[in-house]
């Protein structure tokens, strides 16, 4: 598995936006296309290859000074068990630490709350609704 950053507005970056919409839009009869993605060009992408082929992502989004927000995590879902998120976690925890984030946040569907537990994020707070679907804000020190 390669873990590495995806370019914003490249050829790979085409391919991460298929592989969210794929994953996290079309189960709920939404489509990623229909967002406003211009902010997007100021997070850090980053993407797991497996054979070459795109398998995972998520997006990395600065909130403060020592504070950064995981999101749109998305595996394809023949690799869901292959640890690739698990992966992914570590590899996006290491890349902020190193560049000086102290506090790691993000808003997990509740169907996903225990993977996150397991890889060391507290709940923060009640169960909220985004996009329709129950999540909880977690966080995790990366200190």
């Amino acid at each position: 598995m390669q873990l590495r950053e995806i370019i914003y507005n490249t050829e790979e970056y085409t391919l991460e936006l298929e592989l969210r919409d794929k994953v996290l839009r079309k189960p709920l009869g939404m489509s990623l296309y229909d967002e406003n993605r211009d902010a997007e060009k100021n997070d850090i992408h980053v993407g797991a290859f497996h054979d070459n082929q795109l398998v995972g992502v998520l997006i990395l989004t600065r909130l403060a000074a020592d504070s950064v927000k995981m999101r749109q995590v998305a595996v394809d879902e023949p690799m869901q068990s292959m640890k690739v998120g698990t992966q992914l976690v570590r590899f996006a925890e290491e890349f902020s630490k190193n560049k000086g984030y102290a506090v790691m946040v993000l808003n997990a569907r509740k169907t996903v709350v225990g993977f996150y537990e397991k890889q060391g994020y507290e709940k923060v707070g009640e169960e909220f609704l985004e996009i329709n679907i129950p999540h909880f804000k977690m966080k995790k020190s990366l200190l």
